[in-house]
């Protein structure tokens, strides 16, 4: 048996362990990387961890460092509040706030199923009170979550821009996020049409609380009231804006809100790194770290204990997942399994095929696992099949 075939079926056993048994799959993976790396391709220790990126690394720690303290002093509850308040009471909006909150919170840095465990309760508790499908809701929450997730500064936006990189095929990182922001976008359109959404077009918010449908050519009509639970005329006022809205704590995670200087330097520390690392071409490793250990300066007591809410489970699982990626490139596969696909007749088969496979794997699998492992094993269709690199 050829080590390519080797480096296949250890992918397979670490993919069905890891989701099988609680063990981080970059563990695994390392495990991996070490005996297909000495006993199959006669690699020492130094060449098999060669294949860490350092700045892949560096990016996850410090995104997320810049992340868990926008959680911590309430910036991202504070964005959920004002996106909310600015629908004018329009029912029909608060889908799309939600899409477009966890679009913003995936797209500078919060992990996919982080930002979905934020915004998911606060957007079924709307659901719950206005009359909207919680599957329209929920399914809302996700896409936006895909929507924002391949943002060049997002945790996935990194991972697949960096193994593009690394591979010779050049970045291509507005297309590949206005891809995804383009698709789900649709998806969500499809979902507000076929889940019930052309009803709330014609229902309000009143100041009172009351749940109102706007009439064509009459005004408004009573539809429904308010739970009696809160009938104190705080709690109704909030439907609109005008105070916090019920049932929307801070995000799970979050301690204490921050002052209104924290917030305002947390979201100017966000805008300085999409600058810096966008319009300057600087690392986002770099200039996430930083701004976070600014931030921390400012307020070293309340942020002490903020470098343990780092999303250490991802970092350990895309550098030895990234660290795999690299003995797979070694052992031939990519090229093992690029000829299988061109055997197919045409690329575009065999681009569909991995697409979905990748499906499939992810839906019991990490994601962020799957991403530095399929794109290696997908360049030989890029670079021999006339395949976009950004659009596959």
């Amino acid at each position: 048996m050829g080590p390519e075939w080797i480096a296949i079926i250890a992918l397979v056993a670490l993919f069905v362990v890891g989701t099988l048994l609680p063990i981080n799959m970059g563990a695994l993976a390392y495990v991996a990387a070490w005996l297909v790396g000495m006993y199959s391709l006669g690699l020492d220790e130094k060449e098999i961890l060669a294949g860490i990126s350092a700045d892949l690394v560096l990016t996850l720690i410090g995104v997320t460092y810049l992340f868990a303290i926008a959680r911590q002093n309430g910036t991202v509850d504070l964005i959920v509040r004002t996106a909310v308040s600015s629908v004018g009471g329009r029912v029909a909006l608060i889908p799309w706030v939600m899409f477009a909150v966890t679009a913003v919170i995936t797209a500078i840095g919060a992990a996919s199923p982080a930002a979905c465990a934020i915004i998911g309760p606060i957007a079924l508790g709307f659901a719950g009170r206005y009359g909207i499908s919680p599957l329209m809701m929920g399914m809302f929450v996700v896409h936006g979550a895909q929507a924002g997730g391949f943002s060049p500064i997002s945790i996935y936006g990194t991972i697949t821009n960096s193994v593009m990189e690394d591979a010779g095929l050049g970045t291509s990182e507005m297309t590949i996020f206005l891809s995804s922001l383009l698709v789900n976008t649709l998806m969500a359109a499809i979902l507000f049409v076929a889940l019930g959404g052309r009803r709330l077009l014609s229902l309000r918010m009143s100041e009172e609380g009351e749940l109102v449908t706007v009439g064509a050519g009459s005004g408004t009509t009573a539809a429904s009231s308010r739970s009696s639970a809160h009938p104190d005329r705080s709690d109704r006022r909030s439907a609109t804006g005008a105070t916090p809205t019920p049932g929307t704590p801070n995000p799970a995670g979050t301690e204490d809100a921050g002052s209104t200087k924290e917030h305002v330097l947390t979201l100017l520390a966000f805008l300085s790194v999409a600058v810096v690392a966008l319009a300057f071409d600087k690392n986002i490793g770099f200039a996430a770290i930083t701004a976070a250990v600014l931030l921390s300066m400012l307020t070293p007591k309340a942020y002490k204990d903020t470098v343990k809410q780092i999303a250490w489970p991802t970092v350990l699982l895309v550098a030895g997942v990234s660290t795999y990626a690299t003995i797979l490139t070694t052992a031939g596969s990519p090229e093992f399994v690029g000829k299988w696909a061109a055997g197919l007749g045409a690329a575009a088969i065999g681009a569909l095929i991995l697409c979905y496979v990748g499906g499939v794997v992810s839906a019991f699998a990490s994601s962020t696992a799957l991403l530095p492992v399929i794109i290696p094993i997908a360049i030989p269709l890029v670079a021999e099949g006339g395949l976009s690199a950004g659009l596959f």
